[in-house]
């Protein structure tokens, strides 16, 4: 029964309370029919409420039950994937012998940009889509290594869990906890590694571990660690540029994988400070130019050296009268050479201030990994050069005795236009008419034979300017010209001398951006952008090998002279090597073992709130899938053996009939009776 007022309740509450009012008049003046008048005023009242049958055509709706399928990388590992599609058979198999009961099942993968196992989710997804009156349980399959517990949704039925994985499980994994971004290079840096056990760890297997270390694909080297315990490991970077450092456990026997046995950690080498000896034979206009370009880098220490008094030099002023210091020739070049990491040779010609053996030390610096660039000047190519002593071993050009004093425009050669250090310098000074750059002349060339390395520039006829060679651990480069300076004047437009200088001592300092053969990777995201940098005409494909050991071929493309690149989609996040011809290189995207691998051994605990909140249930299915129930709301839903699901008796609503319950003539009659017994009760005994 329903009332359905035929006005407002606060005009029906008024009339009420005035109705009481003329009953309560009635019984204070003692009138014998006030009851009949109350009853009277009740059945306008009751006929005003407008009280009616209301009969409803009503259709059940069945039960629905979620199960939410764990998909994700952890679930593949071992035979989960096995439990998984046996425990949906039985799951399935249970609610269809149930009546009025139906099963959606979700199925989930990994999250997008390893954001791992996103289980709560996918649950408050499902109960979204399905009417939450009819929803009579939730149950999740999965190992329980979830990372989005704090999404869990308000269920108004019981949660479950169907834990897959064995009681046997263990996993070791291996894991960095602390790493710097930037290290500087031959300055050691405290690495904190960690390699732990999870799990039903067997007997004899714990204690110590094997440990290989490989520094950008390198050779590892392997070491015996304790398990369990924070290891300081001091690292020592040997070059600029990003440094990839890979650690890696050996899989042990009975492990559940092998992914999260390896860590990967990239650390950006910086230079404290670069050493620099300039030596300047004589005062000259590019000695300056030199010079500052030197101390305008704020992260080179400059030593330099002007001969300004040569040994020959006979002027009769003593010496103690001087102002000029000594050249300490035997702390720079013997005691104290090492600390350089580069020594310029400007326009200097022996003249007995440097004994062979002295330069012999040098010649032997660089065979070491040291660098040495000679700026020649007419000197270089007389009988005094320093090719003709312990130097010209190393030297990649050799002098013709000829000077060309004329102006001429340096030109990039074939090899120029893909050598790191002068590609494109010529790009800001468009070609003329005559074919030649846009920059000023130089006006004097060292006629030069080239005897081993590059050349990347050329002058006159076509002759070598600039050779590039590498001896030994280190690097020589040699210039045929001391005019490079007019470039910094403005000489007719000037050139991109700064530019030059800048690019040539970075690649004598071995910065690795500026080397010739080198195989390049950088990512964003999941995509791989591969850069090969080579003095050939071709490069082939590379070979991309994945952190699942699967190699994959890719094709370069020539996008500049000696530049090749291509573009890669990984399928997964880890460690990549790539390797094209004698080139290597690593690259991690993301961690190298992702979220879903940083915790393999099942467990529940992480559930357990959510599931108590609903009087669920954990299981194991390596126990056996359990039976499903109904439940009555408030009661436990689970048991040995089975877990519940409680009945919603929803149902869909097809019609409505209402049917008044006593006419409105008949309320009108009643209430007129009432009324003329109370007058006639009163007036007439």
């Amino acid at each position: 029964m329903i009332f359905d007022p035929l006005v407002s309740l606060g005009l029906l509450a008024g009339l009420g309370a005035l109705a009481l009012a003329f009953v309560a008049l009635s019984l204070w003046r003692g009138l014998s029919g006030w009851w009949l008048r109350a009853l009277a005023a009740v059945v306008l009242l009751a006929a005003l409420s407008n009280p009616s049958f209301q009969q409803e055509d009503r259709t059940p709706l069945s039960d629905i039950v979620v199960l939410v399928v764990d998909e994700s990388s952890s679930q593949k590992i071992s035979d989960r994937a096995a439990q998984v599609a046996e425990t949906v058979d039985r799951v399935q198999a249970e609610i269809d012998g149930m009546e009025n009961t139906e099963l959606r099942v979700v199925r989930f993968g990994d999250g997008d940009g390893d954001r791992g196992t996103l289980l709560m989710s996918a649950l408050s997804e499902a109960m979204a889509e399905e009417p939450r009156a009819r929803l009579a349980g939730a149950i999740l399959l999965t190992d329980g290594r979830l990372h989005d517990v704090e999404q869990a949704p308000d269920l108004p039925a019981p949660l479950h869990v169907l834990l897959t994985g064995r009681e046997t499980d263990w996993d070791r994994r291996l894991l960095v906890t602390n790493a710097p971004a930037f290290a500087i290079i031959d300055e050691p840096v405290q690495l904190t590694l960690r390699i732990e056990d999870q799990g039903a760890v067997p007997a004899g297997t714990g204690g110590l571990a094997q440990l290989m270390i490989s520094v950008d694909g390198a050779e590892p080297q392997r070491f015996d660690v304790p398990v369990g315990q924070d290891l300081e490991l001091p690292v020592t970077l040997s070059h600029g540029g990003m440094n990839v450092i890979q650690f890696t456990t050996p899989e042990a026997g009975g492990e559940l994988t092998d992914r999260n046995n390896a860590a990967v950690v990239q650390i950006n080498g910086v230079r404290d400070r670069l050493r620099v000896l300039l030596v300047s034979g004589e005062p000259h206009p590019g000695e300056r130019t030199w010079r500052n370009l030197l101390k305008s880098d704020s992260s080179v220490d400059l030593v330099h050296f002007t001969i300004l008094r040569p040994p020959e030099k006979q002027d009769g002023v003593p010496v103690t009268e001087l102002s000029l210091i000594a050249f300490p020739t035997r702390e720079l070049f013997l005691d104290k050479i090492d600390e350089f990491d580069l020594i310029v040779f400007d326009r200097y010609k022996r003249r007995g201030i440097l004994p062979a053996l002295y330069l012999d030390n040098i010649r032997q610096y660089v065979e070491r990994g040291g660098a040495v660039l000679v700026a020649a000047g007419p000197d270089f190519a007389g009988a005094a050069s320093i090719f003709r002593s312990p130097l010209g071993d190393i030297m990649p050009g050799a002098p013709t005795a000829r000077v060309f004093e004329e102006g001429f425009k340096p030109k990039l050669s074939d090899l120029g236009r893909k050598h790191p250090v002068t590609e494109g310098l010529d790009a800001q000074y468009p070609e003329g008419e005559d074919g030649l750059p846009g920059w000023g002349r130089w006006l004097r060339q060292i006629e030069l034979t080239p005897v081993a390395g590059q050349t990347v520039m050329t002058g006159i006829d076509d002759s070598p300017l600039l050779i590039l060679n590498r001896v030994g651990e280190g690097r020589v480069a040699l210039l045929g010209s001391d005019h490079a300076w007019l470039w910094s004047r403005g000489y007719e437009g000037g050139g991109p001398q700064l530019e030059l200088l800048r690019r040539l001592a970075h690649w004598m300092m071995k910065e690795p951006e500026l080397d010739e053969e080198a195989l390049v990777a950088t990512a964003e995201g999941q995509r791989m952008t591969i850069l090969r940098r080579t003095l050939g005409d071709s490069a082939g494909d590379v070979e991309v090998t994945g952190p699942d050991g699967a190699v994959t071929l890719v094709p370069l493309e020539e996008a500049a002279p000696g530049r090749f690149v291509a573009e890669y989609d990984a399928p997964e996040i880890g460690l990549y090597r790539l390797k094209e011809g004698d080139q290597n290189a690593v690259i991690a995207l993301g961690p190298s073992a992702p979220k879903e691998f940083e915790q393999t051994v099942a467990s529940g605990a992480a559930l357990e709130p959510a599931v108590d909140a609903t009087r669920g249930g954990i299981v194991s299915v390596e126990e056996g899938v359990p039976a499903i129930r109904q439940v009555r709301e408030g009661r436990p839903a689970a048991g040995r053996g089975w877990i519940g699901i409680t009945p919603r008796q929803a149902y869909l609503t097809a019609d409505v009939t209402v049917t008044p319950l006593i006419s409105a003539w008949l309320f009108l009659l009643l209430a007129a009776l009432l009324t003329v017994a109370a007058w006639l009760r009163e007036g007439r005994r």
